[in-house]
C-alpha cells in the first residue's frame, strides 16, 4: 500500500510527521493487505481561519482494489488525535467496502482480514 501525505504550511511537515502518518495508517490498514492499493493523507491547521478548539484536520482517502475511494476527515484541538480518528473511520469504511464488494462478486466467504472489527 502507498501512503501519500500532504500538509499545508502552518503545520511542521517534515519527515518525522510524514512517517508517524504513514505509520499510524499502515498499522490500522494491515488487515486488509493488498486490497486497499493507496492512501492520500491530507493535513491542515485552520487555525488561522476560524478559532476553535478543533482547528487540526486530517483527511484520508484510501483506495480499495476493485472498488470506488473511501473517505474520512476528523477534526481535533490536535493534529494526533485527528489522524488517529480520521484513520479509524477509514478503517470502518474500508472494510464495509470490501464486504460490499466481495457480495456483489459473489464471494459468500467473508474473510476474516475483511470483517469489520
Amino acid at each position: 500500500m502507498k501512503v501519500l501525505v500532504n500538509c499545508d504550511d502552518p503545520i511542521c511537515c517534515d519527515e518525522n510527521l510524514f512517517q508517524r502518518v504513514e505509520g499510524v495508517i499502515a498499522g490500522t490498514l494491515e488487515r486488509f493487505g493488498s486490497r486497499v492499493s493507496r492512501v492520500e493523507a491530507h493535513l491542515w491547521d485552520v487555525s488561522g481561519v476560524k478559532h476553535t478548539n478543533r482547528d487540526k484536520i486530517c483527511s484520508l482517502e484510501a483506495w480499495v482494489t476493485g472498488a470506488e475511494s473511501v473517505t474520512a476527515s476528523h477534526e481535533a484541538a490536535t493534529l494526533t488525535e485527528a489522524i488517529h480518528d480520521a484513520a479509524n473511520q477509514l478503517e470502518r469504511l474500508v472494510a464495509r467496502a470490501i464486504q460490499e464488494l466481495d457480495a456483489a462478486l459473489g464471494n459468500s466467504e467473508v474473510r476474516p482480514s475483511a470483517a469489520p472489527r
